[in-house]
C-alpha cells in the first residue's frame, strides 16, 4: 500500500524537475538573445564656443522731448505709437516770441549789411562796425534758438512712446503725466535695439568690439536675431568681478521692443567636441543621471554622460569614457542593459 503511494509522488517530482530545467534553458536563451540596434560612429565636430547671458532690451536712443523754455503748446502733431522720420515737425509752440525775434533780426540784418558796405570803403568807425556785427549775430542766434524750440523736429527715425500734454496747454518744465523727466513727448529710436550685459571677468580678453552675438526671445521662439558687441567697458567691478558690455541688434521690422527680455549668446571662437543625437541619451528613472550605450565588440556598454550645449536635435556629450570613433547606439537603446548582445543592423 505504501509502495503504491510513493511511486506516483516520485513521478510528479521527476516531471517537475524536467519542467524546471526546460524553463531554465528557455530563460538562458532569452537572456543571450541579440537585440537589434543601429549605431553611429562618433566624430569630433568644431562648434561655436559661446557665453550665454540674459538681458533686457532698451532703445538705441530715447529722448524726453521738450523746449528749452516754458510756453504754450500750439499743436502736437503726433500720437503715441506713431512712426516718425528725421526732420518731421513733432510739436509747435506758441510763435509770438519767434515772430518778434524774426522782425528784430530783419531790422538788424539791414543795419549789418549797411555796416559791411561802409566798412569796405573805410566810411565807418571800427567801433560802430563791430557793434552792428555783434547785434546782428546775437539776434540771429536768438532767432535760431527760438525757431528750434518753437518748431521741434524729429532728431532721428523712430517711434513716439509717450505723450504728456495736449494742444493749448502750457508746458511748465516739470515732469508730469507719468513722465520720469520734463517732456511733452517721448521718442525712441528702436532700430537698432541695444542691451547692456554684465559678464564674468574671465571673458574680458575674449570679448571685443564687433564680437558676434545672437538674441533669442520667448515671444519669437522660431527667430534668432543677429547683432554685435558695440562697447566693452574698460573696467571690472571689484565686488561682482564682472564687466559691462553693450550689444546692438538690428531691428528693421521693429519686432523687438523696449523692455523685452531675451537670452544673448556671445560667440568667442570655436571648440572641438563630440555631438550626438539627443534621442540616443537615456535618463535614469528617479534621477537626473544620463547615460548612453556604446558598442563594445558586439556587447552593449553603458556609459554615464553629462550633457553640454544643445544644437537643435543634437547635444554635446561630456564623458571621459567616450572617444572619437566609438559606435553610439542610436536606435534600440531603450531595450538594452549593460552587457546585452547587439545585433547591429546598419546598412
Amino acid at each position: 500500500m505504501i509502495r503504491n503511494i510513493i511511486l506516483p509522488i516520485f513521478a510528479i517530482v521527476l516531471l517537475a524537475s524536467c519542467s524546471g530545467k526546460e524553463k531554465g534553458n528557455n530563460s538562458q536563451n532569452a537572456s543571450t538573445e541579440a537585440i537589434p540596434v543601429k549605431v553611429q560612429k562618433l566624430e569630433k565636430t568644431n562648434i561655436a564656443n559661446t557665453v550665454e547671458q540674459t538681458a533686457n532690451l532698451i532703445a538705441d536712443e530715447q529722448v524726453y522731448y521738450a523746449p528749452a523754455s516754458t510756453g504754450r503748446i500750439k499743436q502736437i502733431h503726433v500720437e503715441v505709437g506713431d512712426r516718425i522720420k528725421k526732420g518731421e515737425v513733432l510739436v509747435e509752440m506758441d510763435q509770438t516770441n519767434l515772430v518778434q525775434a524774426e522782425v528784430q533780426l530783419e531790422n538788424l540784418k539791414a543795419e549789418y549789411n549797411r555796416a559791411v558796405a561802409l566798412n569796405e570803403t573805410n566810411s565807418i568807425s571800427k567801433q560802430a562796425y563791430d557793434a552792428a556785427v555783434t547785434q546782428y549775430e546775437v539776434a540771429k542766434s536768438n532767432y535760431e534758438f527760438l525757431k528750434e524750440n518753437t518748431q521741434m523736429l524729429a532728431p532721428f527715425d523712430g517711434i513716439v512712446t509717450g505723450k504728456y500734454f495736449e494742444n493749448g496747454e502750457v508746458y511748465t518744465g516739470i515732469a508730469t503725466g507719468g513722465a520720469s523727466k520734463p517732456a511733452i513727448i517721448t521718442i525712441e529710436k528702436i532700430n537698432p535695439m541695444k542691451a547692456q550685459v554684465n559678464l564674468a571677468e574671465q571673458y574680458y580678453l575674449a570679448i571685443k568690439k564687433g564680437t558676434p552675438v545672437e538674441l533669442k526671445s520667448n515671444l519669437f521662439p522660431e527667430r534668432t536675431f543677429q547683432g554685435t558687441v558695440n562697447i566693452v567697458y574698460p573696467s571690472i567691478d571689484p565686488s561682482s568681478r564682472t564687466f559691462t558690455v553693450e550689444v546692438k541688434i538690428p531691428n528693421q521690422d521693429e519686432a523687438l521692443k523696449s523692455g523685452m527680455y531675451g537670452t544673448i549668446n556671445f560667440f568667442i571662437g570655436e571648440t572641438e567636441t563630440i555631438v550626438a543625437p539627443a534621442l540616443a541619451v537615456l535618463k535614469l528613472q528617479g534621477s537626473n543621471d544620463r547615460y548612453v550605450f556604446i558598442n563594445d565588440n558586439g556587447i552593449a556598454k553603458r556609459v554615464a554622460v553629462k550633457l553640454g550645449r544643445r544644437f537643435d536635435d543634437k547635444v554635446e556629450l561630456l564623458s571621459d569614457e567616450i572617444h572619437e570613433g566609438d559606435e553610439l547606439v542610436i536606435v534600440g537603446q531603450g531595450r538594452l542593459i549593460n552587457g546585452s548582445k547587439l545585433d547591429i543592423q546598419n546598412h
